[in-house]
């Protein structure tokens, strides 16, 4: 952990959110240099980053959950908050993709099997980061 300029250190769910963050966007700015910025609900298997099947509508929600990590991980609060909106954002994208997996009309994400699985971690990381124990609380009640 470090110190930050008002003395409080940044926590293990902040780091968490930062790099999920990160991640996230890099992701999806990758993922435009594989499908270009045509065919934005277009469902194309082949489209792949790493084995998960992108199109440009799902690189645009890459970049804004990336975004939204990295503006929210530097206050203990926002990155709880940033948790949050994992769990449920990404709880609600693995049952949808579990639904439209198999039908190219309604999976207008391009989501496949491996981005389901990849969902739920994501949101089982957003409770992660919700729910950290907060240090700096527990030291002040053993005090």
């Amino acid at each position: 952990m470090t110190a930050s300029t008002t003395g409080r250190r940044t926590a293990a769910h902040q780091w968490l959110a930062l790099v999920i963050g990160v991640v996230y966007l890099l992701v999806g700015v990758v993922g435009f240099f594989i499908t270009g910025f045509d065919g934005w609900l277009e469902h194309d298997h082949s489209q792949t980053l790493l084995g998960f099947a992108i199109n440009p509508l799902h690189n645009v929600v890459h970049v804004l959950i990336g975004l939204l990590g990295v503006l929210m991980w530097s206050r203990p609060g926002s990155a709880r908050l940033f948790g949050w909106i994992l769990l449920v954002g990404y709880g609600a994208a693995a049952i949808y993709g579990f639904v439209v997996v198999d039908d190219p009309d309604l999976n207008v994400l391009n989501i496949n099997t491996a981005d389901n699985w990849l969902h739920v971690v994501s949101a089982l990381a957003g409770l992660a980061i919700a729910v950290w124990p907060d240090r700096d609380r527990r030291d002040r009640a053993e005090a």
